[in-house]
């Protein structure tokens, strides 16, 4: 699946909840089935910095896809680095680089958020991209 596919699948599943009490619920429920990232790489090294709770992504390379694992010390964090690793991960990073985040606007994440998780939320973003362009260089 492409990422645009993947943005819309996740904008039509956080359209068939009602409330943002059930839309948090499901990123909670989305937080657990997160590919968890191994404790190895559990360090400073892969925190996101601008995260107001403690995020780790790793990537790894394989056949010219990225894959993430991640994981946060907060259930609701947990739950939005899984969106965004659903997004991106099994992903060229050339795509990755160009992906829009729009998706994030459409389920109205953004404005549900405290300003220091929307900003842990761009962080996240802008890490997983940042990851994109270093492994992108190195199969240049």
């Amino acid at each position: 699946m492409s990422i645009k596919e993947i943005q819309e699948e996740i904008v039509d599943e956080f359209s068939m909840f009602e409330d943002w009490m059930q839309r948090y619920e499901y990123m909670i429920e989305l937080g657990k089935s997160l590919p968890l990232i191994e404790e190895q790489y559990k360090t400073d090294d892969h925190i996101i910095k601008g995260c107001q709770s403690k995020v780790w992504v790793h990537a790894a390379l394989e056949e010219d896809k990225l894959q993430f694992t991640a994981d946060s010390d907060a259930i609701i964090t947990k739950g939005i680095i899984a969106i965004l690793i659903r997004t991106f991960s099994n992903q060229k990073p050339m795509d990755i680089m160009n992906a829009d985040t729009d998706f994030i606007d459409e389920i109205g994440l953004k404005e549900h958020l405290s300003p220091t998780r929307a900003n842990g939320l761009v962080s996240m973003i802008k890490q997983l991209k940042l990851y994109a362009v270093a492994y992108q260089t190195q199969m240049n």
